[in-house]
């Protein structure tokens, strides 16, 4: 049946008005960087692929790869590795009921946050 008071009810509240948690931000950029990780992967592939089929289509793919843009997708996906990797690390301590509350939840956040920028950095001097 048709709901006919529909203009009458009051709207949720809207982001304009809602102050979003450093919880709800990690939650959202650990979906982000996972979808993100595909870019990398897709690049990786077509760099293998291409290495299999000709001289030319290697040298298209590795000109690609190399190229600034290419080293920037490379370096972003380092980052998103290794926050994907902690935040995993963190949904699997919440799944054992630890660490709940909201100021270690944010200590969390803040840890997956930091640590995935020094884990870089450093993966970046080393190799």
């Amino acid at each position: 049946m048709a709901d006919v008071n529909r203009g009458n009810r009051p709207l949720s509240p809207h982001l304009s008005i809602y102050r979003p948690q450093l919880t709800s931000m990690t939650s959202i950029l650990t979906r982000i960087t996972g979808n993100a990780l595909l870019v990398a992967a897709l690049m990786l592939v077509w760099w293998f692929l291409a290495a299999a089929m000709s001289p030319s289509a290697f040298e298209r793919a590795d000109g690609f790869v190399t190229s600034w843009f290419g080293d920037l997708v490379m370096f972003l996906s380092v980052w998103a590795l290794w926050y994907h990797s902690l935040a995993g690390l963190r949904h699997l301590i919440w799944d054992t009921g630890r660490a709940m509350d909201i100021p270690t939840a944010e200590k969390l956040g803040w840890a997956c946050i930091g640590g995935s920028v020094v884990l870089t950095i450093l993966t970046v001097i080393v190799v």
